[in-house]
């Protein structure tokens, strides 16, 4: 406990930098999953197309993998920018193609006679998946959707392997290789901080469960 103690602000500039990791990748890949999901439920063939291949091509290709071709391939292709960016990039594109399976699955649970009508009503496919059919998938994605941004943030650890600074990992990086101090209390530290993510996000998740499940 007393190499925590010692190091405290640099734990909690981890904790920060992480948090930011998260926060940004989380609200990136809910929009472009949710986009992918309105592709796969979509009438028009090419959009189920291109929605089917973004969900394949990312849920079965390691997040390393992603996260390599982020970091060495853009730069290859003349596309520049800070390693921040690259990871949390890379990490909410991987996350996408998971929010996207959890929110089409919700789609789909919603009864069919709710598209039904708002189509003989004169509703757009569009306009009736955003006012009709996706408020009411809402109340069943919510565990399944909350299990991948859990698994995001524990990913985000992948990110600060890359060279992205300040992250948690960093901080275990930076203490136990620059500073020579014993690795598992070091470990013990890391693995508390991220704790003080994932667990407040659970309960967090776990009580708005049970709000939509007295709303329904």
């Amino acid at each position: 406990m007393q190499v925590i103690i010692d190091n405290l602000p640099l734990y909690l500039s981890g904790l920060v930098r992480t948090l930011e990791i998260c926060l940004l990748a989380g609200l990136l890949a809910l929009v472009i999953g949710t986009i992918a999901a309105g592709f796969r439920v979509s009438p028009l063939p090419p959009l189920r197309a291109a929605g089917t291949s973004w969900v394949n091509v990312l849920r079965n290709c390691p997040l390393t993998v992603v996260l390599f071709f982020m970091a060495f391939g853009l730069p290859e292709l003349g596309i520049n920018g800070s390693y921040f960016w690259f990871g949390t990039i890379g990490l909410a594109l991987y996350t996408s193609a998971f929010v996207c399976e959890a929110i089409r699955s919700g789609i789909n649970a919603v009864p069919a006679g709710q598209a039904e009508a708002a189509r003989a009503v004169g509703l757009t496919f569009g306009q009736s998946l955003s006012l009709v059919v996706l408020p009411q998938a809402v109340r069943t994605v919510v565990p399944p959707l909350g299990n991948v941004i859990i698994a995001m943030i524990k990913n985000s650890a992948l990110v600060g392997a890359f060279g992205v600074g300040g992250d948690l990992f960093s901080v275990g990086d930076t203490l136990t290789s620059a500073r020579g101090l014993a690795a598992l209390p070091v470990l013990i530290g890391v693995v508390l901080f991220y704790l003080a993510l994932t667990i407040p996000a659970g309960l967090l998740l776990g009580y708005l469960e049970r709000k939509v499940a007295i709303a329904r």
